[in-house]
């Protein structure tokens, strides 16, 4: 009997390590709940999370992204997303959308109608871990688009609980307030359960499907004191750097613990140059108001498209002057001491304004490689430049190239880009005039004398 029982133990303690050693290559699970929210942690600490100033962004329009549109559809799509040199992955929301939708359509992602499930469209919480899982393989970091300031007018809590809400003199729930958002409906920051439930809420995506970090729509709309609590908190659950994105300009943002703010002001900046109603020296100008009097650490995140105004002000070929225009201006706002947001298809040059509203799936077969191969080398470069990701700007520009150099102790580029769709002549200032640099895209020497010629819509990248 003993000896029976002894080879049992010894079955059962080699059964126990056979599962252990065939699970090493496995996302791991706390076996401990956390005592706070009863969650536990899917997956292990992503070690890989870029410093705020390293991070490429890029943002994914779930519903367009692939003929699936779906969150498998993105998982196909991984390698070209590391490729292409980003690495933040930023998932527009994932959450069921509420009933009230815009006319034959699939009704807009921001009108929340449950914060802790899918959408049944994009798939389920396994589809989910699967690719955030994957992204960490590849060293991409995954953050969720977070709807904190309205709900869809189904969502359970307007029935659960009302007075999480605002509400007028006669006691209706109202729409943001100064906005004509009719499908949502304005959350009560003053409640303090409704905070809670939100923190709770965020906390849950972490725990469950080990994502890095939040990109928070209409921030501004948000109570500073509320981001504080929240960003306290989702810190706090792993033991790893965690991104934090504000979609808003105010600077008491980064006091309550956000990494980034949306550069809006640069964004119209570029159009206003672009459309040749300001001159290229505006964009220094306009950048230097956005940033203000932030500490000179700080980064605010620049764009040429994003899914707003790709859909309500054009593509960038529509506002840049085409796909050359467009180089130039992905060239300088990735460049003017910013972090570079892309947005799914812009590196090919797509020509076609994305709805959100709808499913209709980016068409890959159009990809300009040409540009492609150009968007590689630019952020392959920006990866490695000590300069553009941490330096300190001097601006040379004038009316007709927006001319800077980013300047660490170490390293030093020059970006000189012509604005304009007509062949210019750039004035070389004293600082710049007979330097000699190396192209940083080619590796070829250049020599700057007292003038450079420029073509339509040429730009340099240059480095010493």
């Amino acid at each position: 009997m003993k000896s029976k029982t002894n080879i049992v133990f010894i079955l059962l303690f080699a059964l126990a390590f056979i599962s252990c050693s065939s699970s090493d290559d496995s996302p791991k699970t706390d076996p401990k709940p956390d005592p706070g929210t009863g969650y536990q942690q899917y997956g292990t600490a992503f070690d890989k999370v870029p410093a705020n100033e390293d991070a490429v962004i890029y943002q994914v329009n779930i519903r367009s992204f692939s003929p699936e549109g779906n969150l498998k559809g993105v998982q196909k799509r991984l390698d070209s997303i590391q490729k292409l040199g980003a690495n933040v992955i930023y998932l527009m929301p994932i959450y069921p959308v509420g009933v009230v939708k815009a006319a034959g359509k699939y009704g807009s992602p921001y009108c929340v109608k449950d914060y802790k499930a899918i959408n049944s469209d994009f798939g389920n919480l396994e589809d989910l871990r699967s690719l955030v899982t994957e992204a960490h393989t590849k060293n991409i970091a995954v953050i969720l688009d977070w709807v904190a300031n309205h709900t869809s007018w189904d969502n359970q809590w307007i029935t659960a609980h009302s007075d999480w809400y605002q509400k007028d003199a006669n006691g209706n729930i109202i729409i943001p307030p100064g906005t004509n958002w009719q499908d949502v409906a304005q959350l009560n920051y003053t409640n303090t359960d409704m905070k809670n439930a939100m923190i709770d809420a965020m906390s849950y995506w972490v725990y469950n499907a080990n994502i890095d970090g939040f990109r928070c729509d209409a921030a501004d709309f948000v109570p500073v004191t509320f981001w504080t609590q929240a960003i306290t908190a989702i810190r706090k659950i792993k033991n790893q750097k965690m991104i934090m994105m504000a979609e808003g300009t105010r600077v008491n943002h980064y006091d309550a613990g956000f990494d980034y703010t949306f550069g809006f002001a640069y964004f119209d900046a570029l159009k206003k140059v672009f459309s040749e109603a300001q001159p290229a020296s505006y964009l220094q100008s306009e950048s230097s108001k956005e940033y203000g009097q932030l500490d000179s650490s700080k980064r605010i995140v620049r764009y040429i498209t994003n899914h707003d105004v790709n859909l309500s002000d054009g593509t960038p070929l529509e506002l840049f002057g085409g796909k050359k225009g467009s180089l130039v201006a992905f060239v300088i706002a990735s460049s003017m001491k910013s972090v570079p947001m892309i947005y799914g298809g812009q590196e090919i040059g797509y020509a076609k304004r994305i709805d959100y509203f709808d499913k209709v799936a980016i068409d890959w077969s159009t990809t300009d490689f040409d540009m492609l191969k150009e968007y590689k080398k630019i952020i392959a470069f920006r990866n490695t430049s000590e300069a553009l990701r941490k330096g300190k700007i001097t601006g040379y520009s004038s009316n007709d190239a927006t001319v800077f150099t980013m300047e660490t102790t170490a390293d030093k580029v020059l970006i000189v880009a012509n604005v304009k769709n007509k062949a210019v002549k750039y004035t070389a200032s004293t600082a710049l005039a007979n330097t000699t640099w190396t192209d940083a895209l080619t590796g070829n020497p250049v020599t700057i004398g007292s003038e450079i010629n420029l073509a339509a819509y040429q730009y340099l990248i240059l480095k010493k």
